[in-house]
């Protein structure tokens, strides 16, 4: 059995700090993948810590939201 290797906090905290934002504007995972113009599967891998964000993707996110990418940085 493989073991997984462990999240990055850097990548969980910026990941909660997502869907923090989107809730707060009342924005299901599928609107805001629209918006963002990405894959609803991938902001949820994003917001769960399985997946690191590029700086193009999170310039994306922010956008979509529409707020400045430090306010996504934890």
């Amino acid at each position: 059995m493989q073991t997984r290797k462990p999240k990055s906090p850097l990548v969980l905290k910026f990941g909660k700090r997502v869907r923090s934002v989107r809730e707060e504007q009342g924005l299901s995972q599928e609107e805001l993948a629209a918006r963002a113009k990405l894959h609803r599967t991938y902001i949820s891998l994003i917001e769960r810590g399985r997946q690191s964000a590029t700086l193009d993707t999170m310039e994306k996110i922010a956008g979509a939201l529409g707020v400045p990418v430090k306010k996504l940085m934890p």
